[in-house]
């Protein structure tokens, strides 16, 4: 073989090596890529169910309800006026805005307990066929207020009446621009039912797991997950057409009905298996 084909030769094989192991390292990093990594020692989730590469325990899920009285009603109500100019629907949602805080607080509405939660005022308008335009015909000012009534032990009235009276007390003082929006019921601090629900949904969850335990012939060891959701009051809504105006002294006032609610909480734990 000549000097010139034996150097050929050489760079044939040095170019042949060099193909071989860049062919190597692809398939080395595209093994890694796809690989299962390894698995995580926290399951992962989704929705209420728990996900996980090594699913090994007792799985079960703990429910805790409590029922309660509701101790305070968040009462919205508004004014809504409509007049040619923004000036003058403005005076007179402020006239009868006054008229309903002031009518609150006479009902032992603390301050602290109104707030605004909206103003708005807007353009009104028509389309005017022969025109073929809209034309404005006039200005709408609202003003809205959420007023927290709270049942108080040393009130001689319970909550329900209180409500009602003061529903009452606002459609009085407001006249034909008052807006009831909605009231709702609720626990003013939910932190005592939320420990007993929490501590009832625990309990129901080691007692689902002890029984699959023993149904299993296996036996119960520590948590080593524990995920929680809820631990929250619904508020129950109720909705009213805007009221006539009621007299200063109703026999009877506006009846409202606070009933009872539940606190729900839901516990997901994982137990080891001894």
């Amino acid at each position: 073989m000549s000097p010139s084909n034996l150097r050929f030769g050489k760079r044939a094989l040095t170019l042949a090596a060099i193909i071989v192991l860049i062919a190597v390292i692809a398939i080395s990093t595209a093994a890694c890529s796809v690989g299962l990594s390894p698995p995580s020692r926290l399951p992962a989730i989704s929705g209420s169910i728990v996900l996980g590469q090594q699913n090994t325990g007792i799985w079960v899920n703990g429910e805790g309800k409590v029922t309660v009285t509701p101790d305070v009603a968040i009462l919205s109500v508004g004014v809504e006026s409509q007049e040619a100019s923004v000036a003058q629907a403005q005076e007179k949602a402020n006239t009868a805005m006054n008229a309903v805080i002031t009518a609150l607080k006479g009902r032992n509405i603390a301050e602290k307990d109104i707030r605004t939660t909206s103003f708005s005022v807007i353009r009104v308008t028509r389309f005017d066929e022969p025109k073929q335009q809209e034309i404005t015909i006039g200005y709408r000012v609202t003003n809205t207020v959420t007023a927290k009534i709270r049942s108080l032990v040393v009130e001689s009235f319970p909550l329900d009446y209180k409500a009602g009276r003061i529903i009452d007390a606002v459609a009085q003082a407001g006249g034909d621009l008052t807006r009831i929006n909605s009231i709702s019921f609720t626990v003013d601090d939910p932190t005592a039912f939320e420990n007993e629900v929490r501590q009832k949904a625990m309990a129901d969850a080691e007692s689902k797991a002890k029984q699959l335990a023993d149904l299993s012939g296996v036996k119960l060891g520590k948590p080593i997950y524990i995920n929680e959701s809820g631990g929250f009051i619904p508020l129950r809504q109720e909705f009213f057409a805007v009221p006539a105006p009621a007299p200063a002294f109703a026999a009877a006032p506006t009846p409202i009905l606070p009933g009872e609610q539940e606190i729900r909480l839901n516990v997901q734990v994982v137990y080891e298996i001894d």
